[in-house]
């Protein structure tokens, strides 16, 4: 594999996934993405995602978009950093359900609470119900812990862990007073790949 061509702006989704470039020890190059200047508009840019927006990377003339997409392809090409269980295993199905959970529920839920958005009277028929419901679902998946497969840190807990990581710094209800997401987010965070990620 040739070196992992990675297009990133540390305030977007993109930091998600320089954490986990960082977890597997891979061989990357960070292509940094200018909003103010409009890098994410660029002929160049959108002839790697028309959509304009990162994170991506390019692999062997590859392009992999959309977080959960990018951070399952790179537990799989780095099998060594053990960010996920064996293909095929039940753990494997959990890992899954929580990789997803995030883009499909917790997201969409957060959106629309902190964007006031109504919800409709049946609520379960978004797909991704209240927002109430998702924390009561993520804080019973973290009970007892410490992670989401129980003893055994994984990219889902990366990528779940960082969107309530990046909830609470834009002081989404609900998150902060409760201890099991907090412990969660500093035990996370605290990991030395993510601190490489703040770095200058």
């Amino acid at each position: 594999m040739s070196k992992i061509i990675f297009y990133h702006n540390p305030r977007s989704r993109a930091a998600m996934v320089h954490w986990m470039l960082e977890e597997c020890g891979a061989d990357y190059e960070l292509r940094p993405i200018d909003f103010e200047k409009g890098d994410h508009k660029s002929p160049e840019f959108l002839a790697i995602n028309p959509m304009g927006k990162i994170p991506a990377v390019v692999v062997d003339g590859t392009v992999i978009t959309e977080t959960p997409a990018i951070i399952a392809w790179l537990a799989d090409a780095y099998p060594a950093a053990k960010l996920a269980p064996p293909v095929g295993s039940p753990e494997r199905g959990t890992w899954y359900r929580w990789l997803f959970f995030g883009g499909s529920c917790f997201e969409p839920a957060l959106s629309d609470r902190m964007f006031n958005r109504p919800s409709p009277e049946n609520a379960a028929a978004l797909g991704w119900s209240s927002f109430e419901v998702v924390l009561t679902t993520l804080a019973k998946a973290l009970d007892p812990g410490p992670y989401l497969l129980g003893e055994d840190f994984s990219a889902a807990d990366l990528y779940i862990g960082s969107e309530l990581n990046w909830a609470m710094m834009f002081g989404a209800p609900g998150l902060k007073d409760k201890p099991v997401f907090t412990a969660y987010v500093d035990r996370l965070t605290a990991r030395p790949a993510y601190q490489r990620t703040l770095a200058p």
